[in-house]
Protein backbone atom coordinates (compact mmCIF):
# COMPACT_ATOMS: atom_id res chain seq x y z
CA UNK A 1 0.00 0.00 0.00
CA UNK A 2 1.24 3.74 -0.87
CA UNK A 3 1.94 5.90 1.84
CA UNK A 4 1.55 9.35 1.55
CA UNK A 5 3.37 12.06 2.73
CA UNK A 6 2.84 16.22 2.97
CA UNK A 7 5.87 18.19 2.86
CA UNK A 8 5.79 21.58 3.54
CA UNK A 9 8.77 24.18 2.73
CA UNK A 10 9.53 22.07 -0.39
CA UNK A 11 11.21 24.31 -2.44
CA UNK A 12 14.79 23.84 -1.33
CA UNK A 13 16.94 23.23 1.71
CA UNK A 14 15.75 20.38 4.40
CA UNK A 15 12.25 20.42 3.05
CA UNK A 16 13.72 19.84 -0.80
CA UNK A 17 15.59 16.66 0.66
CA UNK A 18 12.89 15.37 2.57
CA UNK A 19 10.45 15.31 -0.38
CA UNK A 20 12.93 13.68 -3.02
CA UNK A 21 13.71 10.73 -0.19
CA UNK A 22 10.33 10.02 0.19
CA UNK A 23 9.44 10.10 -3.22
CA UNK A 24 12.81 8.09 -4.39
CA UNK A 25 11.46 5.66 -1.48
CA UNK A 26 8.08 5.26 -3.23
CA UNK A 27 5.81 7.42 -1.17
CA UNK A 28 3.25 9.67 -2.87
CA UNK A 29 4.52 13.13 -1.98
CA UNK A 30 2.87 16.50 -1.78
CA UNK A 31 5.85 18.80 -1.81
CA UNK A 32 4.09 22.18 0.07
CA UNK A 33 5.65 25.46 -0.75
CA UNK A 34 5.10 29.26 -1.66
CA UNK A 35 7.85 28.96 -4.58
CA UNK A 36 6.77 28.09 -7.21
CA UNK A 37 9.54 27.68 -9.54
CA UNK A 38 11.13 25.84 -6.46
CA UNK A 39 8.78 23.31 -5.79
CA UNK A 40 8.87 22.52 -9.95
CA UNK A 41 12.67 21.30 -9.76
CA UNK A 42 11.80 19.41 -6.46
CA UNK A 43 9.23 17.37 -8.48
CA UNK A 44 11.43 17.15 -12.01
CA UNK A 45 11.47 13.49 -12.94
CA UNK A 46 9.17 12.38 -9.83
CA UNK A 47 6.07 11.41 -11.13
CA UNK A 48 4.74 10.44 -7.68
CA UNK A 49 5.11 14.15 -6.48
CA UNK A 50 2.37 16.73 -6.42
CA UNK A 51 3.78 20.75 -5.96
CA UNK A 52 1.18 22.88 -4.30
CA UNK A 53 1.75 26.46 -4.22
CA UNK A 54 0.49 27.38 -0.54
CA UNK A 55 1.64 29.82 2.13
CA UNK A 56 1.38 28.10 5.68
CA UNK A 57 0.48 31.15 7.04
CA UNK A 58 -2.60 31.03 5.35
CA UNK A 59 -4.94 28.24 7.44
CA UNK A 60 -7.71 28.22 4.52
CA UNK A 61 -5.24 27.68 2.36
CA UNK A 62 -3.14 25.14 4.51
CA UNK A 63 -6.67 23.03 5.34
CA UNK A 64 -7.69 23.23 1.25
CA UNK A 65 -4.55 21.42 0.30
CA UNK A 66 -4.77 18.94 3.47
CA UNK A 67 -8.25 17.84 2.44
CA UNK A 68 -7.05 17.27 -1.26
CA UNK A 69 -4.34 15.50 -0.36
CA UNK A 70 -6.22 12.67 1.37
CA UNK A 71 -5.54 10.52 4.53
CA UNK A 72 -1.24 11.27 5.19
CA UNK A 73 0.95 8.87 6.92
CA UNK A 74 3.75 11.49 7.42
CA UNK A 75 3.83 15.06 7.73
CA UNK A 76 7.29 16.93 7.43
CA UNK A 77 6.90 20.60 8.17
CA UNK A 78 10.04 22.27 7.81
CA UNK A 79 8.76 25.98 5.67
CA UNK A 80 10.22 28.68 8.50
CA UNK A 81 12.04 32.35 7.46
CA UNK A 82 14.61 32.95 9.87
CA UNK A 83 15.99 36.88 9.64
CA UNK A 84 18.56 37.46 11.58
CA UNK A 85 18.44 41.14 12.87
CA UNK A 86 19.25 42.26 16.24
CA UNK A 87 15.84 42.27 18.56
CA UNK A 88 15.47 46.41 18.99
CA UNK A 89 16.29 47.02 15.06
CA UNK A 90 13.67 44.53 13.70
CA UNK A 91 10.60 46.13 12.44
CA UNK A 92 7.61 44.84 14.06
CA UNK A 93 6.03 43.65 10.77
CA UNK A 94 8.88 41.45 10.38
CA UNK A 95 8.49 40.04 13.99
CA UNK A 96 4.81 39.42 13.04
CA UNK A 97 5.63 37.40 9.66
CA UNK A 98 8.30 35.30 11.60
CA UNK A 99 5.42 34.47 14.33
CA UNK A 100 2.57 34.11 11.30
CA UNK A 101 4.87 31.59 9.22
CA UNK A 102 7.55 29.86 11.52
CA UNK A 103 4.61 29.18 14.64
CA UNK A 104 1.56 29.51 13.29
CA UNK A 105 2.42 27.80 10.48
CA UNK A 106 2.76 25.20 12.34
CA UNK A 107 -0.12 25.40 14.21
CA UNK A 108 -2.14 25.43 10.72
CA UNK A 109 -0.36 22.30 9.42
CA UNK A 110 -0.65 20.56 12.67
CA UNK A 111 -4.48 21.35 12.84
CA UNK A 112 -5.08 20.55 9.17
CA UNK A 113 -3.50 16.93 9.15
CA UNK A 114 -3.22 15.61 13.21
CA UNK A 115 -6.99 14.70 13.45
CA UNK A 116 -6.75 12.58 10.81
CA UNK A 117 -4.14 10.95 12.18
CA UNK A 118 -5.35 10.86 15.55
CA UNK A 119 -8.97 9.05 13.81
CA UNK A 120 -6.75 6.48 12.10
CA UNK A 121 -4.49 5.93 15.36
CA UNK A 122 -1.46 5.88 12.98
CA UNK A 123 0.99 8.74 11.49
CA UNK A 124 3.92 10.49 11.78
CA UNK A 125 4.00 14.53 12.59
CA UNK A 126 7.27 15.68 12.07
CA UNK A 127 8.21 19.39 13.22
CA UNK A 128 10.94 21.48 12.75
CA UNK A 129 12.28 23.60 15.48
CA UNK A 130 15.83 24.34 16.17
CA UNK A 131 18.60 24.57 18.36
CA UNK A 132 18.33 28.59 18.89
CA UNK A 133 14.82 27.61 20.29
CA UNK A 134 17.00 26.25 23.30
CA UNK A 135 20.45 28.82 22.72
CA UNK A 136 19.29 32.01 21.94
CA UNK A 137 21.70 33.57 19.64
CA UNK A 138 22.02 37.33 18.79
CA UNK A 139 20.20 38.46 16.21
CA UNK A 140 17.65 35.40 16.80
CA UNK A 141 15.22 36.86 18.81
CA UNK A 142 12.10 36.54 16.67
CA UNK A 143 12.64 33.06 15.52
CA UNK A 144 13.68 31.72 18.27
CA UNK A 145 10.91 32.60 20.14
CA UNK A 146 8.88 30.65 17.36
CA UNK A 147 10.98 27.91 17.86
CA UNK A 148 10.86 27.72 21.50
CA UNK A 149 6.80 28.27 20.92
CA UNK A 150 6.75 25.47 18.28
CA UNK A 151 8.79 23.22 21.17
CA UNK A 152 5.74 24.26 23.59
CA UNK A 153 2.91 23.49 21.42
CA UNK A 154 4.43 20.06 20.55
CA UNK A 155 4.86 19.27 24.48
CA UNK A 156 1.04 20.16 24.91
CA UNK A 157 0.15 17.96 21.94
CA UNK A 158 2.10 14.75 22.91
CA UNK A 159 0.72 15.30 26.45
CA UNK A 160 -3.21 15.64 25.59
CA UNK A 161 -3.28 12.47 22.88
CA UNK A 162 -0.27 10.46 24.68
CA UNK A 163 -2.68 7.53 24.14
CA UNK A 164 -2.45 7.68 20.30
CA UNK A 165 -0.34 5.61 18.35
CA UNK A 166 1.11 8.77 16.58
CA UNK A 167 4.22 9.68 16.37
CA UNK A 168 5.20 13.68 16.78
CA UNK A 169 9.11 14.33 16.30
CA UNK A 170 10.49 17.97 16.95
CA UNK A 171 13.36 18.15 15.08
CA UNK A 172 16.04 20.87 17.00
CA UNK A 173 19.59 20.92 14.82
CA UNK A 174 22.04 23.27 14.55
CA UNK A 175 23.15 25.37 11.30
CA UNK A 176 22.49 23.42 8.48
CA UNK A 177 23.85 23.64 5.09
CA UNK A 178 20.92 24.94 3.11
CA UNK A 179 20.99 27.95 0.34
CA UNK A 180 18.96 30.13 3.14
CA UNK A 181 22.55 29.65 5.50
CA UNK A 182 24.45 29.96 2.93
CA UNK A 183 22.88 33.25 2.00
CA UNK A 184 23.03 34.30 5.75
CA UNK A 185 25.99 33.25 6.68
CA UNK A 186 27.65 35.56 3.55
CA UNK A 187 26.24 38.56 5.40
CA UNK A 188 27.25 37.55 8.41
CA UNK A 189 30.69 35.26 8.24
CA UNK A 190 30.59 34.42 12.02
CA UNK A 191 27.06 32.95 12.17
CA UNK A 192 28.42 29.50 12.62
CA UNK A 193 31.19 30.19 15.29
CA UNK A 194 33.99 28.43 13.34
CA UNK A 195 31.47 25.12 13.44
CA UNK A 196 30.86 23.49 10.28
CA UNK A 197 27.23 23.68 9.76
CA UNK A 198 25.11 19.62 9.35
CA UNK A 199 24.62 18.40 6.05
CA UNK A 200 20.50 17.71 5.57
CA UNK A 201 20.61 13.92 4.90
CA UNK A 202 22.41 13.63 8.20
CA UNK A 203 19.94 15.93 10.14
CA UNK A 204 16.92 13.30 7.94
CA UNK A 205 18.92 10.49 8.77
CA UNK A 206 18.41 11.53 12.29
CA UNK A 207 14.91 11.47 11.75
CA UNK A 208 14.35 7.86 10.80
CA UNK A 209 16.02 6.53 13.11
CA UNK A 210 14.21 8.25 15.73
CA UNK A 211 10.86 7.40 14.21
CA UNK A 212 12.20 3.87 13.73
CA UNK A 213 12.86 3.84 17.28
CA UNK A 214 8.81 4.61 18.40
CA UNK A 215 9.97 6.73 21.48
CA UNK A 216 10.79 10.10 22.38
CA UNK A 217 10.03 13.62 21.41
CA UNK A 218 12.84 15.85 20.65
CA UNK A 219 15.43 14.77 17.69
CA UNK A 220 18.89 16.05 18.20
CA UNK A 221 20.63 14.81 15.22
CA UNK A 222 24.29 15.18 16.32
CA UNK A 223 26.57 14.61 19.49
CA UNK A 224 27.34 18.26 19.39
CA UNK A 225 23.61 19.69 19.28
CA UNK A 226 23.19 16.99 22.05
CA UNK A 227 25.62 18.00 24.47
CA UNK A 228 24.93 22.18 23.81
CA UNK A 229 21.39 21.47 24.92
CA UNK A 230 23.05 19.52 28.21
CA UNK A 231 24.98 22.72 28.79
CA UNK A 232 22.13 24.77 28.36
CA UNK A 233 19.95 22.93 30.59
CA UNK A 234 22.83 21.98 33.34
CA UNK A 235 25.26 25.29 33.35
CA UNK A 236 23.38 28.14 31.84
CA UNK A 237 26.16 30.16 32.76
CA UNK A 238 28.83 28.25 30.36
CA UNK A 239 26.29 28.00 27.53
CA UNK A 240 25.77 32.33 28.03
CA UNK A 241 29.79 32.67 28.14
CA UNK A 242 29.70 30.57 24.90
CA UNK A 243 27.33 32.82 23.31
CA UNK A 244 28.96 35.81 24.24
CA UNK A 245 32.20 34.25 22.56
CA UNK A 246 29.89 33.88 18.88
CA UNK A 247 28.47 36.99 19.44
CA UNK A 248 31.44 38.56 19.92
CA UNK A 249 33.03 37.27 16.78
CA UNK A 250 30.09 38.56 14.42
Amino acid sequence: MTRTALVTGAASGLGRLAAQRLAAAGWDVVAVDRDEDGLAATALRSPNTRARVCDVADAAAVASVAAETGPVHRVVHAAAVSPLVPALEQPLDEVERVLRIDFLGTVNVVRATLPGMLERDRGELVLFSSLASWMHAAGSSAYAAAKAAINAYAETLRLEHRRSAVRIRVVCPRQVDTPAFRAALAANPGLTGGLKPLAPGAVLDAVDRSLAARDGLYVFPDALTRTLVRVKRHAPGLAARLLEKVAAAD
